[in-house]
């Protein structure tokens, strides 16, 4: 995206990166023109006092004790020379620094969203929302911005994002901008102090406003004139010049889709993927470190695809196995080094569709049950099963699936014998995934039986001898989940049942309590963006809403089009998945709260 930018909107590819290429080309050179008018932020002179931070190079004016120790060479050497070099201004001096304190640099952008600026004015506003964000990032300024109009406690945005950016373009009030807003903003931002570099951005009477004395101003109108299709716009910048502006709109369609949801793709591969009948999605799920996701279809298909990046990126084709006829889809797995792999059932054993690490290369692998009465389950309606990768530094890899019982099997190496053994190796198992390149399984509590363990367990796979690491839970349930900072040291971001209604969630710094209403199901736990807690997220009973539950008040995530029948969320990225009753399948950013794909059934005659 950033790279496909023309030379001239570098500086502003990150910004621009938000939108789909062709609308970034759109608004780019009104970014490029509203820039220049606005002018770059002078970071704070270090000559201009403070706390002296030592030198920061040379100067050719200052004291002599700050004379370059080289320069006192001219007075032994020829006194004349110094005494000329000194009337000519060619002496060198060291020059001081001083540090600043910059926490409390700020850029604040307020933009009426009334009347008066509804429609193709708001252009303008997101053409100037990226400038202001990159010149503020220029000098390592905050950058801080909300609509006039809105409560500042609910609209007070920090960094240009899609989920703020496609608040703002939904803000939208029938009162004009008064002297009334001006003032909520000024206190809720302490700016009535030192209202450094505040812009208020909206019709001509925004700086008129009371209160609206030193900050500076963009005016934008719609010239009615008949087949116009500009916006005139005046920059008035703080004891500056003022400048004009003249931005020539883009076609009416891509206007349309500025306003709408300029993050929405134009293109297909972005949006809806029609599937055919035989292919549809039935079941899914996330990979073992959560980056792809396995999708079963009906036609007994596997196939691993990649997350998409953002809600404009286009989805890679993905990979495919199509066992047989005659066998039956058991388990699939993912690696990042050695792609899909496929676990099915053929007469009396299992073969492995994909190839295994072994230290002399990559051997294709059949499987035999060590214990007849022992096999994998496929429960009714259960999800499919995972498989679970790890490969030791000798480079030989192991795998383990959990079966519809809770039962977690370990598959041998590949044998140069014939087949290896499917054995199982654990019962109780609630949950398992590869977290910090280690597969982890947890352990439901064994009530039953003298010593027998009363709290989940979480047990590190594949080390010898086993380990286990307590987990304060006493019902078993457990949910592996996505957190960049302050999980669990050894499991990550993790949620445990306590009891019918308590979850507890493991992190750094202790153990949280959070209580789940009956009969919402929890589908996953998550840490949204700063500064929200980690929660989890639960499918209403009505099977269609996803709630966020935290320590905080809770507050719906996503709406399913339908009934859905399945639901998960990954643990290994910031994304939500879930299958509707109708054949619906989404994948959902939590952090910019946007559909990254969907596939629906194909419309048949």
């Amino acid at each position: 995206m950033t790279t496909a930018l023309p030379p001239a909107l570098r500086p502003w590819a990150t910004q621009l990166s938000l939108f789909p290429e062709d609308l970034a080309r759109h608004l780019g050179p009104h970014v490029a023109r509203l820039s220049a008018a606005v002018g770059t932020l002078r970071p704070r002179g270090e000559a201009e006092g403070g706390e002296p931070q030592g030198y920061d190079g040379l100067s050719r004016r200052g004291p002599f004790e700050r004379l370059l120790v080289s320069e006192w060479l001219w007075a032994l050497e020829a006194p004349e020379e110094l005494v000329r070099r000194a009337a000519f201004g060619e002496l060198s001096f060291l020059k001081p620094a001083f540090h600043q304190p910059q926490g409390a640099r700020r850029t604040v952008v307020l933009l009426d969203v009334g009347p008066d600026q509804l429609g193709l004015p708001r252009i303008a506003h997101l053409a100037l929302l990226v400038v202001l964000a990159r010149r503020a990032e220029a000098v390592g300024a905050a950058f801080t911005w909300g609509a006039l109009q809105t409560e500042p406690a609910q609209a007070t945005h920090t960094g240009l994002g899609g989920t703020s950016l496609l608040a703002w373009l939904t803000a939208r009030s029938t009162t004009p901008a008064s002297s009334r807003h001006l003032t909520a903003w000024r206190e809720a931002l302490e700016l009535s102090s030192a209202p450094e570099d505040v812009w208020l951005v909206g019709s001509s009477r925004l700086g008129r406003l009371e209160g609206a004395e030193g900050m500076s101003s963009v005016e934008v109108s719609e010239p009615m004139e008949p087949g116009a299709h500009r916006l005139d716009v005046d920059v008035r910048p703080a004891g500056r010049v003022p400048r004009s502006v003249v931005l020539e709109l883009p076609p009416p369609a891509d206007c349309l889709r500025l306003l709408r949801n300029p993050f929405a793709s134009n293109q297909q591969a972005s949006g809806v993927m029609p599937r055919k009948a035989d292919r549809r999605i039935v079941k899914f799920s996330f990979s073992g470190d959560g980056r792809r996701v396995l999708l079963f279809s009906a036609n007994g298909a596997v196939e691993a695809m990649a997350v998409p990046h953002s809600p404009r990126a286009t989805v890679p084709k993905p990979r495919r196995v199509q066992v047989p006829r005659g066998q039956q889809v058991i388990a699939a797995g993912w690696r990042s080094s050695g792609g899909l792999l496929v676990l099915a059932s053929h007469l009396d054993g299992y073969v492995m569709h994909g190839q295994v690490h072994t230290p002399q290369g990559l051997r294709k692998a059949r499987y035999h049950a060590a214990d007849d009465s022992k096999q994998p389950a496929l429960a009714p309606g259960a999800l499919p099963l995972s498989l679970v990768s790890w490969v030791n530094p000798r480079g030989q890899e192991y795998l383990w699936l959990k079966d519809g019982k809770g039962r977690l099997f370990s598959l041998a190496p590949p044998s140069s014998m014939g087949t290896s053994a499917l054995s199982l190796e654990e019962e109780g198992v609630s949950s398992m995934a590869e977290v910090h390149s280690l597969p982890l399984c947890v352990l439901r509590p064994q009530n039953l039986g003298a010593g027998r363990a009363i709290i989940s367990r979480l047990k590190v796979l594949g080390e010898e001898p086993a380990r286990f690491v307590p987990i304060n839970a006493r019902h078993g349930d457990a949910y592996f989940g996505y957190s960049p900072s302050g999980a669990h040291p050894e499991a990550g971001l993790l949620a445990a049942r306590d009891n019918d209604s308590d979850w507890k969630l493991f992190l750094d710094t202790g153990v949280s309590v959070i209580t789940v209403p009956e009969r919402h199901r929890v589908v996953g736990v998550v840490q949204p963006p700063v500064p929200s807690p980690p929660g989890l997220i639960a499918l209403h009973p009505e099977q269609r809403a996803f709630t966020f539950f935290s320590s905080q008040a809770s507050r719906t995530l996503a709406v399913a089009s339908g009934p859905v029948v399945q639901a998960a969320a990954s643990h290994g990225q910031p994304v939500l998945g879930w299958l509707t009753r109708a054949g619906e399948f989404v994948l959902w950013d939590l952090m910019e709260q946007a559909v990254l794909y969907r596939s629906v059934p194909e419309a048949t005659s």
